[in-house]
């Protein structure tokens, strides 16, 4: 059987796609070249489905949610809240898995930031 070898986008609707593009290049350091090609670091991805009213992804409307791989947390929130961004208080710790922090973009995205353990 094939089978797929990896996620090779993400893709997104946006009102204003070349100030959404910058927030991502500015606050997270996401810097995809003119393409959108981004060379992301090695590691594990997870792919997991949710029951269709969670509220996990924010807002009910939102059907996704991006999670990145940070190296340190803490830093990442810090230096997201240093530019204003939309940084929920609460962190989650998950024994064996690691640690998690959200952010939500200017468009009302909700991004899920994984310090794998």
């Amino acid at each position: 059987m094939e089978h797929v070898l990896g996620i090779g986008g993400y893709f997104m609707r946006s009102s204003d796609p070349v100030a959404l593009s910058a927030w991502y290049r500015e606050c997270l350091g996401l810097d995809a070249d003119d393409n959108g090609v981004w060379r992301q670091e090695a590691g594990p991805t997870v792919f997991a489905t949710f029951e269709a009213d969670t509220d996990y992804f924010g807002d009910r409307d939102r059907q996704t949610m991006l999670n990145f791989r940070v190296r340190d947390l803490d830093a990442m929130l810090a230096q997201l809240r240093a530019r204003g961004a939309d940084v929920a208080d609460e962190t989650q710790d998950m024994e064996g898995v690691g640690r998690f922090g959200w952010v939500t973009d200017p468009e009302g995205h909700r991004i899920e930031l994984w310090q794998p353990a």
